[in-house]
């Protein structure tokens, strides 16, 4: 069993996307997955409850509520996903303090990197009272191929100090149209649609690699 947050304070960078992507990828990698939904505009409850297969859900938003129900809930599923709030509030912060692994998307800008590296501070201030955990990690979303903004990201990262995933969440149409279509990137048709379903894979394999046992 495994606790994988999405987080960061702020919007818009795919963590209800990547929560979605990452639910129903585990769910066809036949584990039993449920996905917390802690964020107000409840985009991957709603998203989850559209799809054709069936994906456990729960919302919670409370941060007293969080604290109590994640460890519970994760003794039923082999993972368990939450898809956090925007903002630092305290629900992230009782997420951060029940998950084995934050996983951080930021999109390239100046402003995602400075919202990264405050959610990096507060996975910090979790491992000092839980003797390291959670794991953290960090990967560029809605990137566009070939641009310098792209390659300076990059290297804006890496003075994070926290893992930086290898794959590359690229900016495409065909994301962008999975929650409208009330479908996942696997579901489309389209040369587009297979790009990004390739690099899913990628990212979802490295997250869960960071989970194997040394």
């Amino acid at each position: 069993m495994s606790v994988i947050a999405l987080v960061n304070q702020k919007g818009g960078c795919a963590k209800s996307t990547t929560a979605v992507h990452l639910a129903y990828w585990l769910l066809h990698k036949q584990r039993n997955v449920l996905l917390v939904d802690a964020d107000a505009q409840r985009s991957s409850s709603i998203w989850l409850e559209s799809l054709e297969d069936t994906i456990a859900c729960e919302v919670i938003q409370s941060p007293d509520l969080l604290l109590e129900r994640i460890p519970q809930l994760a003794q039923q599923y082999d993972e368990l996903i939450v898809d956090g709030p925007a903002g630092l509030s305290d629900a992230t912060q009782s997420i951060v303090l029940c998950a084995d692994l934050a996983v951080i998307p930021c999109q390239p800008s100046g402003v995602d990197l400075r919202s990264a590296a405050d959610a990096v501070q507060l996975i910090r201030q979790a491992q000092a009272s839980r003797n390291g955990a959670p794991l953290a990690a960090v990967f560029l979303s809605r990137a566009v191929k070939g641009t310098r903004l792209k390659e300076e990201a990059m290297g804006h990262l890496e003075s994070l100090g926290v893992p930086i995933l290898k794959t590359v969440i690229h900016q495409r149409q065909a994301i962008a149209d999975t929650f409208g279509q009330t479908a996942t990137v696997w579901e489309l048709l389209g040369k587009a649609s297979v790009e990004a379903a390739e690099e899913f894979e990628q990212l979802f394999q490295e997250i869960m690699a960071l989970l194997e046992p040394a």
